[in-house]
């Protein structure tokens, strides 16, 4: 199961690199819609919205299991979706250069 996500993060990783390659024709059409940009934005808030509702999905099951550590576990839920939508954000703000 690890190989397999190292795996496909690689594979992600190839993926994105052409649309960092691309910075200087973006720069040249003037602010024009780019269709990796679409993409770029799609995929990001694809996998944010999948990691979200991965991490509610576990914090719950974790609260049921031992209601006692509620507290703890709703705290680092919400650090952990802080993060998780970061990555969304990040995505919008560099592809809005």
């Amino acid at each position: 199961m690890k190989l397999k996500s190292i795996l496909f993060l690689m594979a992600l990783m190839l993926v994105a690199a052409p649309v960092f390659a691309q910075e200087g024709a973006a720069a040249a059409s003037a602010g024009g819609f780019h269709l990796s940009t679409a993409f770029a934005m799609a995929i990001a808030s694809g996998l944010c919205g999948l990691a979200q509702g991965k991490a509610i999905s576990s914090a719950v099951e974790g609260m049921a299991r031992n209601p006692s550590a509620g507290g703890a576990i709703r705290i680092t839920l919400l650090l952990g979706l802080a993060f998780v939508e970061s990555l969304a954000l990040f995505t919008l703000i560099s592809l809005g250069r």
